[in-house]
């Protein structure tokens, strides 16, 4: 498994290096630029060159990206263009809040994707298992910003039972800071349970029918411990994978969340980093996203190897 770990990780090296090669790349084609942003729309073409100069945009676009990804090796994220602070110290402030947000996406995601799964694949009543794919079928088809929509209407405005938006601290005012995430979180959980729900309840059918099913069986034990106990950790294989894909597709709806629900975390500040063509910032935060989403992958099938013993990392055929 170390072995397979380390091919994983220089893998991983060259897709970043890739990666920000055309994040690079994107952002300067992209009409505009920083000095445009900061000399404002009656600045002289003097006093934009001026800005340029000042901020290195007018060297070559090779000298640009190798200073940058230098800086990037030596642990220096470089100096927002137009916030005037330091890329560290913003994603520091901002990184709890996209965090949390996460994690709580993560974990309803799981919940409601084995719940789900584990009553499509188990429940002897039809109009059960009907009513449950269609909320999957619903629940896949509603984006993150219409879902987040309708909460807010519903749970907000109509009943009042929850905020709708904003940030509290974890620390000082916990209860307030969770409120706070249970709408969030659930808009981003919904379009990933159920794909987790599917491939686990369709894993259990295979699993079911499996020797040591039957042989359980035989000996007496209880349906539900035979499911808990053997055919649930044995059909996880692909839900877990499905789950470390979801991980990188919950940080891009961070975005889209935060703007929904006024969080200030990390997609909102990436969201103001384009519009101000922020390079260097905007650079940042969406390599930083590649690259949890990377390690988010990694860690699935690392977990998958310690679930199934029947799994070999890296073992040829």
């Amino acid at each position: 498994m170390t072995r397979y770990v380390l091919r994983r990780l220089v893998g991983a090296i060259a897709v970043l290096f890739v990666v920000s090669i055309v994040v690079f790349s994107l952002l300067r084609l992209a009409p505009g630029d920083p000095a445009s942003v900061l000399a404002g729309p009656d600045a002289t073409p003097n006093v934009v060159a001026a800005i340029r100069h000042e901020l290195g945009l007018d060297r070559s676009p090779f000298l640009q990206y190798f200073s940058w990804l230098g800086d990037l090796f030596t642990g220096n994220l470089g100096m927002s263009y137009t916030i005037h602070r330091p890329i560290s110290e913003l994603i520091g402030q901002r990184f709890g809040s996209t965090l949390q947000l996460t994690v709580a996406a993560a974990i309803l995601m799981v919940v409601f994707g084995v719940l789900m799964g584990v009553m499509l694949a188990t429940s002897r009543f039809r109009v059960v298992r009907q009513v449950i794919d269609w909320l999957a079928t619903v629940s896949l088809a509603l984006p993150p910003f219409v879902s987040g929509v309708i909460l807010i209407f519903v749970f907000a405005v109509v009943w009042g039972v929850l905020p709708s938006g904003g940030d509290a601290s974890m620390i000082t005012d916990t209860g307030d800071a969770l409120r706070r995430l249970i709408l969030p979180s659930v808009a981003m959980a919904l379009p990933g349970a159920p794909v987790i729900a599917r491939l686990l309840a369709t894993e259990m059918r295979r699993s079911r029918d499996q020797e040591f099913v039957l042989t359980a069986m035989a000996k007496g034990a209880s349906l539900r411990w035979i499911t808990w106990r053997h055919v649930v950790p044995n059909s996880l294989g692909p839900a877990v994978i499905e789950v470390g894909i979801r991980i990188g597709h919950l940080l891009g709806g961070a975005v889209v969340a935060e703007a929904i629900f006024a969080r200030a975390g990390l997609g909102s500040l990436l969201v103001q980093s384009v519009e101000t063509r922020d390079y260097l910032l905007a650079q940042v935060l969406l390599l930083l996203a590649i690259a949890a989403a990377i390690i988010a992958q990694l860690a699935a099938e690392l977990v998958i190897a310690t679930v199934d013993p029947r799994i070999r990392l890296g073992a040829k055929e």
